[in-house]
């Protein structure tokens, strides 16, 4: 049986891995679907911004014109969310691409050749591991200025060097296998054996913690815009729009859950994108971890 067809048996056993592909599959859904779901006004260059409907400070409760409502400022609640699946995946997929590249090519380097190298990029790695993330990640938006792309950048400063320890740490366990030796006694060049023989026996560990981590990456853009420091005003994003709700948590005393569509339905959308990349990495990690993959 393939490693695919393993990997999807796997899934299908466990109920909770099966929940987190359901959860997912819907949010790809939405986010490629996006232009159909809630289409663009006419005119509107920017299919992003999210449009409103007036000025008013207060939220407006869900209508026939705005069926999830309208948060502080008046944009609408229903196209935020689901313009703001789309600015999820990018962020989540751009972060973690490049983040995993940076990792394999340090931690390769560092693991496979040792010596020198290792001390030099493994110091470095420490350095920035020895900053509180979320500081270093505001100090680095605030220097290249607010914006997702600076969020961006900053969330993959923050996370590379735990990917690049990971996988020079696996790699200095697989390097010393027989069949790398083999390779290395045949004639084959570093830069093939780090690539042909030891990275695809290394990674696995590497693409588990990313696909737990693609929950947690949404959820640290999501604490930078909620913090101002995010996506510019109006701009389709989860956690812009729960920074928009941030004054209207609690209503007045007579009603105190007036307002609750502005508070629950974005924070809802970024529950369920975490939840569901959560378990779906929890899954991946039963399945490829050598004690209980193949039980």
């Amino acid at each position: 049986m393939s490693d695919w067809r393993f990997t999807a048996r796997q899934l299908a056993k466990n109920p909770l891995s099966l929940t987190g592909v359901v959860i997912i599959a819907i949010f790809i859904i939405i986010a490629i679907f996006a232009p159909l779901i809630a289409p663009t006004p006419a005119g509107q260059l920017n299919s992003y911004m999210i449009p409103r409907d007036g000025y008013w400070a207060e939220p407006q409760p869900p209508s026939a014109a705005h069926i999830l409502g309208t948060t502080q400022g008046q944009y609408d609640i229903f196209y935020g969310v689901v313009w703001g699946a789309r600015s999820a995946f990018r962020v989540a997929l751009v972060v973690m691409s490049i983040t995993l590249l940076i990792g394999i090519v340090l931690g390769s380097l560092a693991g496979y050749f040792g010596g020198v190298l290792d001390e030099i990029l493994m110091r470095i790695t420490d350095i920035f591991l020895a900053f509180p993330w979320l500081i270093l990640a505001m100090a680095l938006v605030v220097v290249l200025g607010p914006g997702l792309k600076s969020v961006m950048i900053a969330l993959i400063v923050v996370w590379w060097p735990s990917y690049a320890r990971l996988i020079r740490g696996d790699i200095l366990q697989v390097r010393e296998e027989d069949y790398v030796e083999a390779a290395r006694g045949l004639g084959a060049s570093s830069g093939r054996v780090i690539i042909r023989h030891v990275l695809p026996n290394a990674i696995y560990p590497a693409l588990i913690m990313a696909s737990l981590d693609i929950g947690a990456v949404v959820l640290s853009a999501a604490a930078l815009s909620f913090l101002g420091l995010g996506a510019p005003e109006g701009y389709a994003d989860w956690g812009q729009m729960t920074q928009f709700a941030q004054n209207w948590i609690v209503g007045p005393l007579d009603n105190p859950l007036k307002y609750w569509y502005a508070v629950i339905i974005p924070g809802l959308f970024i529950l369920f994108f975490v939840l569901g990349w959560n378990l779906l990495g929890d899954a991946f990690r039963d399945i490829f971890d050598p004690r209980l993959a193949r039980r």
